[in-house]
């Protein structure tokens, strides 16, 4: 029999101590059993010079030293590969220093090997984790804090990669969505805009020679044309941008202004009632894992705020909230709110009443998940033939109108 000392978490509390074992593996098994979420496990022999070896790694590393950035993508896989590794049973500081051996960008090198270093010198996990809060969020580290206190770590680091994989599922679809029409109105603004500067002054020319009388449409788009090329063209660039930056500046620093926008938003045609499926989806997910996980609900509604940027929908789970308070049940709060629709709060009343909330919730995060998906594959069909007539109507109608004195002369002489 060989001595292991081991480190580790059981009852929410850090434990350390020796336990007898044939190998490596039987004392990981007899550990498991008791409960405990192994962090270190090594023999007894040799935990000095893993100690040493541990120190000369940390030398390595320096936080923040003008590297890369950690990215959402490399997160994610993080996130994965962490979730597995802990669940096969393996050592959790064992299991940081293999990602932070194995993942490419620096960024998220540092991130981990910081984690590791915090862990060793006695931190709680969820506490390593809120020092770097832009990249892993309230909801990260609250799912992981339930699962040392539950002693079921390795099924919350799960629930956190189903999280994650289903946020940028939505982001991707939403981009995805947006990319087509994008393009296409990119593609038809630069066509016109050029056709406007050097097309149509060879126009402008030809007919100034031939002393005809030109119709409306053709003389409105050689003025505009002669606009654009003038002080007018520097007037619109320069207006443009310097609109855009006071927008976002209203937005990001006027409540009101920002409200108002976020809420008009919601209210766009098509795409409002995408987003907010999208949100709702992501809100509902959020919630069902908190209260799996035994947080109580203020704290997860709490949570739950962080997970939208929409001032709007931030205020809608403020007030409900608020209303939790005062007694009153999930069905009849959300039911206030003219922002959640009524088969979102029909859903949250047959989980207060079966005593499944946390389940239905993860219905609800499923049936507007589907509802999202069908709205994106609705607009992408919709949308393509729209941005077809509207690219003949911009673009056809500039050179119709610029041939038809053409076709004028044409017919006079015939």
């Amino acid at each position: 029999m060989e001595l292991y000392t081991y480190k580790g978490i059981a009852e929410g509390k850090y434990v350390e101590g020796e336990i007898e074992a044939l190998n490596q593996d039987e004392a990981s098994h007899k550990l498991k059993e008791q409960k405990v979420i192994i962090t270190n496990l090594a023999k007894s022999k040799k935990k000095k010079a893993e100690a040493k070896d541990k120190g000369k790694k940390k030398s390595s590393f320096s936080l923040f030293g003008g590297k890369k950035k950690a990215k959402t993508e490399d997160i994610l896989i993080f996130s994965k590969q962490f979730a597995t590794m802990v669940k096969a049973g393996l050592p959790i500081l064992e299991v940081l220093g293999m990602l932070r051996d194995q993942l490419e960008n620096p960024g998220i090198k540092e991130i981990i090997e910081d984690i590791r270093k915090s862990l060793e010198g006695g931190v709680t996990l969820s506490k390593c984790f809120e020092k770097y809060p832009q990249y892993f969020d309230n909801v990260y580290c609250n799912l992981i804090k339930a699962g040392e206190a539950s002693g079921k770590l390795d099924v919350f680091l799960l629930k956190i990669v189903e999280s994650l994989e289903k946020k940028e599922k939505i982001k991707k679809k939403i981009k995805g969505a947006l990319m087509y029409p994008s393009i296409m109105f990119t593609v038809a603004i630069t066509v016109s805009a050029f056709m406007l500067v050097k097309v149509v002054p060879v126009f402008a020319k030809m007919y100034d020679g031939m002393g005809i009388e030109l119709p409306k449409a053709t003389a409105t788009i050689m003025s505009m044309s002669d606009f654009l090329r003038g002080t007018g063209g520097m007037v619109l660039l320069f207006g443009g941008i310097g609109g855009f930056f006071i927008f976002r500046y209203l937005t990001t620093k006027n409540a009101l202004v920002r409200y108002k926008w976020h809420n008009q938003v919601l209210k766009l045609p098509v795409f409002g009632d995408m987003i907010l499926k999208s949100l709702l989806a992501r809100i509902s997910l959020i919630l069902g894992n908190l209260s799996a996980a035994g947080v109580n609900l203020l704290e997860s509604l709490e949570i739950a705020k962080s997970v939208s940027n929409n001032v709007v929908v931030t205020e809608a789970l403020e007030n409900v909230k608020k209303g939790v308070f005062s007694g009153d049940t999930l069905t009849k709060l959300f039911l206030k709110e003219p922002l959640f629709p009524p088969t979102f709060s029909q859903l949250i009343s047959v989980g207060e009443q079966t005593g499944q909330l946390d389940e239905m919730f993860g219905s609800v995060a499923m049936y507007y998940e589907e509802e999202f998906d069908n709205s994106v594959e609705n607009m992408s069909s919709l949308i393509e033939p729209i941005m077809i007539v509207f690219m003949g109507v911009m673009i056809g109608g500039l050179m119709i109108a610029m041939y038809s004195p053409i076709f004028n002369v044409g017919a006079i002489i015939g």
